[in-house]
């Protein structure tokens, strides 16, 4: 079973570092959506996950699916050339 599946990523215009939302399926059950997407000043991006009021929604909290997560997106942004 793989753990990261069916990623999308919606570019939105630049802003503040933001530069796209991503969803993707966990484990084949689980459908995670609004996931921001920023750069890193120094390259790379990072993953900012829904809050709603201050309160985390949904967060990995495994470091290394929080990796292959990022992972997954990063390369899905790299296929498609969404980041110049």
């Amino acid at each position: 079973m793989k753990k990261v599946s069916e990623v999308t990523v919606v570019p939105v215009k630049p802003k503040f570092g933001l530069i796209a939302f991503a969803s993707f399926v966990l484990f084949e059950s689980f459908y995670v959506t609004g996931v921001a997407v920023y750069t890193r000043p120094m390259g790379g991006i990072r993953l900012v996950y829904p809050r709603r009021k201050n309160v985390d929604t949904c967060y990995p909290i495994l470091k290394d699916l929080g990796q292959e997560i990022q992972d997954a997106v990063a390369d899905y942004i790299q296929r498609y050339e969404l980041m110049t």
